[in-house]
């Protein structure tokens, strides 16, 4: 496909991108490695058993969907029969357009199965980009986060830590990386902020951009967190994973169930300008202003496929969401710049591990005021996330959105989880671990260095090693009304290395005062948890040598914030109650224990714990 911007050549009928040209080079792409290991679409999947097998999604058949002055949309589809068991059961339809007077090109695909379709299991599908390693060293995610990165080869001879992502540059090509660590989980983003990220060829003045103009067929909502670029240079659109979530974000098909999704399109955008060479954030800021225009434009007018739900063809909803918190104001207040969106149906917070349907979400305005616009029909639950308060909305009823539907729902009233009055909290409701402690890395590895260090303090290696050095005997105490949570409460309760690989469990104690104590009454501990990884957490109260916890979570969580910089992951909501009887006038402490210890990795972040007075 060309139109005199640039050029894509894709193989037939397989529908794998083996070369991009633009601006005078060529090739973009890594010529160096085979041709079908440039451009590609991949999914893992399995049939249940243990073994995962990643395979290319290719095409059997090619097909010319359109071709004139303004369009070009190419199709490669594969039909799948029983007799393929070793490939995913997925009819695919994987498309290519390329538009009139537009420097790059889109991609989207149609997947499909069909009833009396055997089980199987997706666990990761995205679109990869290798490019030419000795042509692109400039990368940029955000703002913050853009840097001249190191080199394949730099990793190569490096040195390779606790997990193979992570490696420390011994001997790096720029010798000012030297003593960094390189680890492609740095540049993760929420969905939210995941519209536009790429590469800069300073020397040639052009940039490579992944542009993502709609989540809505992403998998488990706004603040799900996933890959975006890393050394490579590779440039990914990840659009299931179970990256910071585990199993739960893995699409689960039974026997018989049959399914259909439409998966982008997304857009490789090609920019170039001269002043890149001195400056390569020129290209990055034309970037985001491209995205814009993207964003704006979905959904899209131009793809061909009947599956693609146009415009004309969608539905909004709008209303007015006030949180009434009844210890807090008697009367509702705003939510204010809280996410409120549209899932497929279930329990409150279950947005974020759904994965088969599609999601549209949008963030109120300061008087609590949302429009939901361009919603593919169906039916939906409404959901929302408030910041600083606890807990998950989700309205009471379906709603079912039609074309051309303009669904008004009017004044919306969240009641947050609340048994009494707030007798001391720790830390803020707002689904992540930022507000607590977090340690700089061990002095054996450099800084990783961004741009500033709001965005991204989380975001170096070896955080949860300075657990130990922080608390080298004994675990931490918390004392309500005299300690400050973003000082003395250390952003993840990680295992404690005792040597050669062996880890124990921790106990953390906060320990409280009460005046009085009503003992026929129950108290509260509301408990929210920014993520976990496979991890047990156990709560006694006044007794620390009990045999038996008041309360435990069970074994949760397989998101692995810890090692991967997550700072969240899934978020867990637990209200323990609390007999006044456990409880004495004076001196109180509860104990939280996480009692899963083979790695270092096992552990909880913690969201925002309140102890509710009786009623």
């Amino acid at each position: 496909m060309s139109n005199g911007f640039t050029n894509v050549t894709i193989s037939k009928p397989d529908g794998q991108v083996t070369g991009i040209s633009y601006g005078g080079i060529e090739n973009l792409l890594a010529t160096q490695n085979a041709e079908n290991n440039r451009g590609y679409w991949d999914i893992i999947w399995n049939n249940t058993g243990p073994r995962t097998i990643r395979k290319p999604l290719l095409g059997s058949s090619f097909e010319v969907i359109i071709d004139n002055a303004n369009q070009t949309e190419i199709s490669f589809k594969r039909t799948w029969t029983t007799s393929q068991s070793d490939e995913p059961p997925l009819n695919i339809d994987k498309r290519y357009i390329m538009l009139r007077d537009t420097p790059g090109f889109y991609t989207y695909s149609i997947l499909e199965r069909l009833e009396g379709w055997p089980v199987s299991y997706i666990q990761n599908l995205r679109i990869v980009y290798k490019l030419q390693q000795d042509m692109f060293h400039y990368m940029a995610v955000t703002d913050e986060r853009q840097r001249f990165m190191p080199t394949e080869l730099d990793r190569k001879n490096g040195k390779v830590l606790d997990y193979k992502e992570a490696v420390l540059l011994t001997n790096p090509t720029n010798p000012d990386l030297k003593g960094e660590v390189d680890d492609k989980y740095f540049y993760a983003n929420n969905n939210e902020d995941d519209k536009v990220y790429g590469w800069v060829s300073a020397n040639n003045s052009l940039g490579f951009w992944m542009i993502i103009p709609s989540n809505e067929f992403r998998t488990g909502g706004p603040l799900r967190q996933d890959l975006t670029t890393h050394v490579g240079p590779t440039v990914l659109s990840v659009f299931v994973s179970a990256h910071y979530a585990g199993e739960d974000l893995a699409i689960k098909f039974q026997h018989g169930e049959p399914w259909k999704k439409v998966i982008g399109p997304v857009f490789v955008y090609l920019n170039s300008n001269a002043a890149a060479k001195a400056n390569p954030s020129i290209l990055w800021n034309d970037a985001k202003n491209r995205m814009n225009q993207e964003v704006a434009s979905w959904p899209y007018d131009f793809p061909v496929s009947k599956d693609y739900v146009k415009s004309n063809q969608r539905g909004r909803v709008s209303g007015q969401l006030f949180v009434n918190d009844r210890f807090v104001n008697k009367q509702g207040v705003p939510a204010s710049n809280a996410y409120i969106g549209l899932a497929p149906p279930g329990d409150a917070g279950s947005w974020q591990r759904e994965n088969k349907g599609y999601q549209f979400w949008t963030k109120t305005d300061s008087s609590g005021n949302f429009i939901i616009k361009n919603i593919i029909p169906g039916k939906y639950n409404l959901y929302a996330t408030v910041p600083e308060f606890f807990g998950d909305y989700k309205y009471t009823s379906d709603v079912q959105v039609t074309p051309g539907s303009n669904i008004k729902l009017g004044t919306l009233v969240y009641k947050p989880p609340r048994n009494g009055a707030t007798l001391w909290e720790i830390g803020v409701p707002d689904r992540t671990a930022i507000e607590f402690f977090i340690p700089n890395p061990p002095p054996e590895f450099k800084v990783h260095k961004y741009k500033n260090d709001t965005e991204s303090k989380f975001r170096q290696y070896g955080l949860w090693k300075q657990y130990n050095v922080l608390y080298p005997k004994n675990d931490l105490v918390y004392n309500v009304g005299t300690s400050n949570y973003s000082k003395d409460w250390f952003f993840a309760h990680v295992t404690r290395n005792v040597g050669n690989n062996i880890y124990k469990a921790t106990t953390w104690k906060i320990i409280f005062n009460l005046a009085n104590v009503d003992n026929a009454s129950n108290y509260t501990l509301q408990l929210a948890l920014a993520a976990a990884h496979e991890a047990e957490l156990q709560v006694r109260i006044n007794d620390e040598k009990a045999r038996e916890p008041h309360f435990t979570t069970g074994y949760i969580g397989g998101s692995n914030p810890i090692a991967r910089h997550g700072i969240h992951g899934l978020y867990f909501l637990y209200s323990i109650g609390i007999h006044g009887n456990m409880l004495v006038k004076g001196t109180n402490t509860i104990f939280l224990t996480q009692t899963v210890c083979l790695t270092p990795f096992q552990g909880v972040m913690y969201d925002y714990l309140r102890l509710e007075g009786p009623h």
